[in-house]
């Protein structure tokens, strides 16, 4: 189920980021006119209009939170999910099953896991897209914290 879990909210992180129309607040025929796929550049100075929101830094107080949050539930998956393939359990989850045999290798499936949320959401930042980047780690957060869940109730 954990394995579900990650995969479906994968799978939704990148098809959403693939999907370029997703991000377009009113898509129709003529948004396709000539400059409909002109280069932007990553980073845009502030505008008057844009919101605090679109205007913080990246190291935030909120995203700090988020990023701790999700470093202290890949910490708690870590041990309990060593903790319980010690005790005879076997892993669910098919991409972190690769690198369960061994502490090391564990350790470094889970620190893996929280630079990619960051990296990720750092990249939605970049690019603009600032509900996406705290999304990122939201999500990361769910599946980690019902995969502890998981893992203490099936010992």
């Amino acid at each position: 189920m954990r394995a579900l879990i990650r995969i479906s909210a994968t799978g939704l992180l990148l098809s959403t980021f693939m999907c370029g129309l997703s991000f377009a607040q009113h898509a129709t025929l003529t948004s396709f006119g000539p400059d409909a796929f002109a280069v932007t550049p990553l980073v845009s100075t502030p505008t008057p209009q844009q919101s605090s929101e679109e205007r913080h830094k990246f190291w935030d107080k909120e995203n700090s939170i988020l990023f701790a949050t999700n470093a202290a539930l890949a910490g708690a998956d870590f041990a309990v999910t060593r903790q319980n393939l010690q005790n005879g359990g076997r892993e669910l989850n098919p991409i972190t099953r690769l690198m369960s045999g061994s502490t090391a290798g564990l350790a470094a499936n889970f620190a893996g896991e929280t630079a990619g949320v960051i990296g990720l959401s750092y990249f939605f930042h970049r690019t603009g897209h600032h509900k996406l980047e705290r999304i990122t780690s939201m999500v990361n957060i769910g599946a980690s914290g019902f995969a502890v869940t998981y893992g203490l109730s099936h010992r």
